[in-house]
């Protein structure tokens, strides 16, 4: 089964849904909209390569301290999300952590060991990663978010 076309209105609807819950973070610094599905969210503050514009995605992370993590799960069955292209043309950018406290972190891609090593951690946190990336045809990257 693959994932539907960005244009669906499972998409548009899952882009409503991150916007609420960017909205609803940051009013309550993150006691509300911090989790999804029990696993904790950062806002990832990103800007658009084509459109220039701000945009902040609420992702699932772990922390790997002094380091996080996160992974660039829902893009396609082919493409990586945009915000994972935003970001990796970025030198550095903002991340927002419940409790209002924001990071200045430089993003990098995992790669061997390290990867497998985290993918492992970031699945026993969020279990659906395991079950979509059996959904695609790519390699899922894995960001680690090093302080700036």
């Amino acid at each position: 089964m693959k994932p539907p076309p960005p244009s669906s209105p499972y998409w548009k609807f899952h882009r409503q849904l991150a916007r609420f819950n960017k909205v609803v973070f940051r009013r309550t610094k993150g006691r509300l909209g911090g989790t999804f599905a029990g696993s904790p969210v950062l806002l990832l503050d990103h800007v658009g390569r084509r459109s220039g514009q701000d945009r902040t995605s609420p992702l699932i992370y772990l922390d790997d301290s002094p380091n996080l993590v996160i992974v660039a799960s829902k893009g396609g069955v082919d493409a990586h999300p945009s915000w994972f292209h935003n970001v990796m043309a970025m030198d550095s950018t903002e991340v927002e952590l419940p409790g209002g406290i924001r990071r200045r972190v430089r993003p990098r891609v995992a790669e061997g060991a390290e990867r497998e090593s985290l993918w492992a951690r970031l699945v026993d946190l969020y279990k659906p990663y395991e079950a979509y990336a059996t959904h695609t045809e790519r390699r899922i990257p894995v960001v680690v978010l090093e302080p700036a």
